[in-house]
C-alpha cells in the first residue's frame, strides 16, 4: 500500500511539473545512471572518427553572453581501427572532442 501511495505522489509531482522542469529532471537522471554513447564522424560518406564511452554532449555556451555556440563537446575514449570495440589500449586515455553543428556530418547514438 505505500509504495502505491509513493508511486501517486510520484505521478502527480511529475505531472505538475513544466515541460522544462521534466526535461531537466530526464536529463539529470540520465546523467546519474549514465549512457554509453557513440559519436561518429562521416566524410565522403565513410566513418573517419568514432568516438565511443560517451556519458553526454554538451552545448557550448558563451562566457560572457550565454548565448548557444554552434558546437558541441563532451568525453569519451577514441575508436583507433574503426573496430567498434574498444581495444585495452584505447581505454587508457579520455579524450575530450569538440564538433560544429553547421559543418560536422555525425551520427550520434546509444550503444548497445
Amino acid at each position: 500500500m505505500k509504495r502505491v501511495l509513493l508511486a501517486v505522489i510520484v505521478a502527480f509531482f511529475i505531472a505538475g511539473c513544466t515541460q522544462e522542469t521534466q526535461n531537466k529532471l530526464g536529463r539529470a537522471i540520465v546523467n546519474w545512471t549514465g549512457t554509453n554513447g557513440v559519436l561518429e564522424i562521416y566524410s565522403g560518406g565513410k566513418v573517419i572518427k568514432r568516438i565511443m564511452g560517451i556519458d553526454k554532449i554538451s552545448t557550448a555556451y558563451g562566457t560572457d553572453d550565454n548565448r548557444p555556440r554552434p558546437y558541441r563537446y563532451g568525453y569519451g575514449y577514441m575508436d583507433m581501427n574503426l573496430d567498434g570495440v574498444l581495444q585495452k589500449e584505447e581505454k587508457r586515455k579520455k579524450i575530450y572532442f569538440e564538433f560544429s553543428d553547421y559543418a560536422t556530418q555525425y551520427l550520434f547514438y546509444e550503444h548497445p
